[in-house]
């Protein structure tokens, strides 16, 4: 769900963006035009095959300013699922089904040892644990970022990335112990 999600948010983005009759006259013409409204911006303004940063900023880019200043403490949250590009974007969604699979795979495999068709049927409040990790890590980590740097937008989920990679690492130390196969 979650990955549907970072994709969908991608696709309305670029939407918004609208490159062939919003491009401000950067250096160069809209990567691949024949996308329509969601050709990408010239390369040399962004590299990842995306929307340019103001865009980003106005659709809920991390911005240190305007969430202190500007009240705008909602952007902790919608950053997470804004991306640069669709480079950005595969690197994260692939980053993200590789851990989830992992993850999954771990906790099943402790909680329900050989009983598969129960262990299937658990899958959807396990991946509720999951999805709130991901959450409550991408907010953390939106916090850290607006603490640190400043003088920069952010998308992405990282911070929520990091997280779920932590609680894979904290499963494996809590359960070493029972690994046969170490």
């Amino acid at each position: 769900m979650i990955v549907v999600a970072n994709v969908a948010v991608f696709f309305v983005v670029m939407y918004i963006n609208d490159c062939p009759n919003n491009n401000l006259g950067f250096e160069g013409s809209c990567v691949a035009k024949f996308l329509g409204k969601l050709s990408f911006q010239p390369l040399k303004e962004n590299p990842l095959f995306g929307p340019p940063s103001h865009t980003l900023d106005k659709l809920g880019a991390l911005n240190w300013d305007k969430v202190v200043h500007g009240k705008q403490g909602w952007r902790l949250i919608t950053c997470i699922w804004l991306h640069a590009g669709v480079i950005h974007l595969l690197a994260n969604m692939l980053s993200l089904c590789l851990i989830n699979d992992h993850l999954i795979h771990y906790l099943l495999n402790e909680e329900f040892d050989h009983l598969a068709v129960i262990a299937y049927i658990c899958v959807f409040p396990l991946t509720m644990r999951i999805g709130l990790i991901y959450l409550l890590s991408g907010f953390g980590g939106s916090i850290l970022s607006s603490l640190f740097i400043q003088d920069n937008i952010f998308v992405g989920a990282s911070g929520a990335l990091f997280g779920l990679l932590g609680a894979m690492l904290s499963e494996l130390l809590t359960n070493w112990t029972i690994y046969t196969n170490k």
